[in-house]
């Protein structure tokens, strides 16, 4: 099939790729020559493991091609999908819809023949009959359909989310979009993956349900965390002791910093005003928003503690930036209110992250970006472990005790056990388990 991608950025690239590794012949629109041109180099626009080999490999076939011309590429279609970006508004928290009503409007003036519109941005319930109402108002000839298929792309995993999903989801109100939108999926079938047609509205809102459920499961988790920590309990084994019952899962039940990224933070506060607006508020998922919220910016009192209640003067390295690890997002991250907090009490800050320092510069002020743990960890008071980047794993504890001024470690991913550090002289401080003072070495036999 021939199809066009109109937005080139993570949601876009990432299908776009995938669906010309299924052998469809693919034609990637953006509205940045800069972004397009890059593409056209190899260069790819984000982090994404596996992204630049398969774009590369796709492009080179001919079935992938980049472009900032909607015309040709809409005219030429079989199936057009709209994979633009629908960031919060500002002042209300809507779901920002003008770069997809923008997209509705230059795929009607440029449709040609019967073509299935296909809403791939995550938007709220009802934007695909707005879309619809678009493109007929501006082309009255055009013969369209309009379909909604969420995404559900996990930054750092993508392409094998893309091509070994749970579930696709297509909402139609038209029966004529029944065989296009199979056949586009069609190599799956191999994989059995389910493909679940439902109305339009119910597949636009299945997509918010399901991120919100699981923004849900973060914070559940972390304010037990919380208790655990209060009552001497463990909350990595109270999550393993309620994941092994099917029915409530393993998944999103590791407690840490709160949620980030480009969208359960935006997701959950937009779902909380689609209700609003339609007078059913939705209270489990507000308070949600709440509670992350308040939890990035508590996460500092953690350093706080570890260093006697005082940070002024004190120096701080923290270890990664982005949002979770295998992507150089930075939208939303934990680091950023914690990097905050620590500013605000005086500390210097510095910095380290495999991947998202560029996008980082441009978000914090006044913090020394280091080229690795043990160059940031120079002279720090406390090191503090913010994204579990593999990198961050295995870290050398007898370098890190020769460096740093004194040996705190606040571990909010909880990537280590206690008795790993605490053996090599460190005071260390994790999430949602017992946190005792510092061992002494000697009493472990350690040099």
């Amino acid at each position: 099939m021939k199809i066009a991608m109109i937005g080139s950025g993570y949601v876009g690239l990432v299908s776009g790729a995938c669906l010309a590794d299924f052998g469809h012949e693919v034609v990637c629109v953006d509205k940045s020559a800069e972004r397009i041109e890059a593409l056209e180099r190899g260069e790819m626009p984000i982090y994404e493991p596996g992204l630049a080999e398969i774009v590369g490999m796709n492009a080179r076939s001919g079935r992938l091609a980049f472009t900032t011309d909607v015309q040709p590429a809409v005219a030429g279609a079989d199936v057009v999908f709209i994979a633009v970006g629908t960031p919060s508004r500002r002042g209300d928290g809507h779901a920002d819809l003008s770069y997809v009503y923008g997209a509705a409007r230059e795929i009607a003036t440029a449709v040609s023949g019967f073509t299935v519109v296909v809403t791939k941005s995550t938007v709220p319930v009802g934007t695909g009959d707005e879309v619809e109402r678009i493109i007929r108002e501006t082309n009255p000839q055009a013969e369209i359909v309009v379909v909604s298929n969420p995404e559900f792309l996990r930054e750092g995993a993508a392409i094998s989310d893309f091509k070994r999903p749970d579930r696709i989801v297509i909402g139609i109100e038209d029966e004529r979009a029944r065989e296009p939108m199979s056949e586009v999926y069609r190599p799956l079938f191999l994989n059995q993956s389910p493909l679940l047609f439902t109305s339009r509205r119910t597949s636009e809102l299945i997509k918010y349900a399901a991120n919100a459920f699981l923004a849900t499961k973060i914070a559940f988790i972390n304010e037990v965390a919380d208790l655990c920590e209060k009552v001497g309990a463990n909350v990595q084994e109270v999550a393993r002791g309620i994941g092994l019952d099917n029915r409530i899962g393993t998944k999103f039940l590791n407690a840490g910093p709160g949620f980030g990224g480009s969208c359960f933070p935006k997701d959950t506060v937009a779902l909380v005003k689609t209700a609003q607006d339609y007078g059913t508020p939705l209270r489990l998922v507000e308070t949600t928003v709440a509670v992350n919220e308040t939890r990035k910016r508590a996460m500092a009192r953690k350093v706080f503690q570890a260093l006697g209640g005082e940070v002024r003067g004190r120096t701080i390295a923290v270890l990664g930036l982005t949002f979770k690890p295998n992507t150089d997002d930075m939208r939303e991250a934990p680091s950023l209110a914690l990097i905050q907090a620590l500013q605000d009490g005086g500390a210097r800050v510095r910095a380290f992250d495999p991947q998202g320092m560029e996008q980082a510069r441009l978000l914090l002020d006044d913090v020394m970006f280091g080229s690795g743990p043990y160059d940031i960890a120079e002279g720090a008071d406390a090191l503090v472990i913010v994204t579990e980047w593999d990198a961050f794993r295995a870290l050398d504890f007898v370098r890190l005790r020769g460096v740093m001024a004194s040996p705190v470690l606040v571990d909010l991913r909880n990537v280590y056990r206690r008795e790993q550090i605490v053996r090599h002289g460190f005071r260390y401080i994790s999430v949602g388990r017992p946190n005792e003072d510092i061992v002494d070495p000697a009493a472990d036999g350690e040099a």
